[in-house]
């Protein structure tokens, strides 16, 4: 494939034949050779995790019991500030589910909505915080309504390639592995109960206030953070390994092997790959979100699979057709959509029950809503990036 294949017709990338399916009762994780430097950072790394998970939990437990016991010496309203926060929780939930169910049945309506309805609602909230009318609502009001006038001028700069983006979705979505739908809908209720865990401990901090409680609120913040990339990884490298052997070889197997062999031996690059670096960005090569299919498949690490798929991806000269692509920016439209829509629920009823909770309360309903959205959508960006690299290992093969 040439670049000038970047305009032409997805189906020019041929799909496995769904009349030679193989069922694998078995794992078959090849666990590919790595230096002892690569497994000693992933193992460091995998430790670092669990032990922040441990300690995160101590302080929110210890943060919420002493907010509700303080909550009457320091002005704290606890029936103002919790049900708006915990219903734009399950609010995220309830998006998530919608815009996951909305990929699979409508893809090309529920890329249209997303890159509509983004800006819309990201006005919506900047005029929100306007309303609310302090010092810092006012600048991130101002900051929103930037926000949704580039988003705007973005949705119709890729408005062209809305077909194509339509039909990539559309062929790596179909045939969804067996279990799917449970794996996610399980991930999310997870990441909605975790949301409501961290909530209650910045909660307890908002209630005594002091600097160290604030520094405390920042450390949940990053660790929600965190913690919500790991699951969307964990995703990811679960479903794209799927994908893969269904591309590949026409092969399916098990969600829950699947994901076995991705706690027990690829949690540590999954951990690693926090972020990936844009399709243009000059580290792009060292940290992509292509490198995760081959972490789920081969067992490498993070930055030696994206190594390898980044290489082979300019070999085969697939790059125009990625560049092509809309599914990160799917994604990422989806997430901020979600985000907003939690914010509009929680800072509207924060805004009328008690304005001063309305700036904070909202900030944290955008993070767990978009963050939670992200995850919802993992299964179908890790199916566009296992179809890419199941085509880039073969590309002369007419059956992969």
């Amino acid at each position: 494939m040439n670049a000038a294949a970047a305009g032409g017709d997805v189906q020019n990338l041929h799909i496995p034949s769904m009349n030679t399916t193989v069922k694998v009762q078995e794992s078959r994780v090849h666990i590919e050779a790595s230096t002892v430097a690569g497994r000693l950072f992933q193992r460091l790394f995998r430790v670092l995790f669990f032990v922040h998970i441990v300690l995160i939990a101590i302080l929110v437990v210890f943060l919420a019991v002493r907010g509700l016991l303080s909550a009457h010496r320091h002005h704290f309203h606890p029936k103002k500030w919790y049900p708006p926060l915990l219903t734009a929780t399950a609010c995220a939930g309830i998006v998530a589910f919608t815009w996951q169910w909305f990929t699979f049945c409508n893809p090309s309506r529920a890329l249209r909505a997303a890159f509509w309805l983004s800006p819309l609602l990201t006005c919506a909230v900047g005029v929100l915080f306007v309303l609310i009318s302090s010092a810092a609502s006012l600048s991130i009001g101002i900051i929103a309504v930037v926000l949704a006038l580039i988003l705007s001028l973005y949705a119709c700069w890729v408005n062209p390639r809305f077909d194509y983006a339509t039909k990539v979705l559309s062929v790596t979505s179909a045939s969804p592995p067996a279990k799917n739908t449970t794996l996610i809908s399980l991930s999310i209720i997870l990441s909605t109960l975790y949301s409501c865990f961290l909530v209650s401990g910045i909660g307890g901090a908002t209630a005594v206030g002091t600097v160290m409680d604030t520094s405390f609120i920042l450390v949940i913040l990053a660790s929600m953070s965190w913690s919500m990339h790991v699951m969307k990884n964990t995703l990811q490298v679960t479903v794209a390994r799927i994908k893969y052997l269904h591309f590949a070889s026409g092969a399916d197997i098990d969600s829950r092997i699947a994901l076995r062999d991705t706690i027990k031996y690829s949690m540590g690059s999954v951990i690693i790959g926090l972020s990936s670096c844009a399709d243009h960005h000059p580290l792009v090569r060292y940290g992509n979100r292509w490198g995760l299919v081959q972490v789920g498949v081969y067992n490498m690490g993070f930055v030696q699979a994206s190594m390898h798929t980044w290489e082979m991806i300019r070999r085969v000269e697939l790059d125009p057709i990625i560049d092509r692509d809309l599914t990160g920016s799917f994604c990422f439209f989806c997430g901020m959509a979600g985000g907003a829509t939690c914010t509009l629920v929680a800072g509207t009823w924060t805004f009328v029950v008690h304005r001063s909770y309305a700036t904070e309360v909202s900030i944290y309903a955008f993070l767990i809503g978009y963050f939670m959205c992200r995850i919802g959508m993992a299964w179908q960006q890790s199916c566009v990036a296992a179809y890419y690299i199941a085509y880039s290992e073969s590309p002369e093969n007419p059956t992969a």
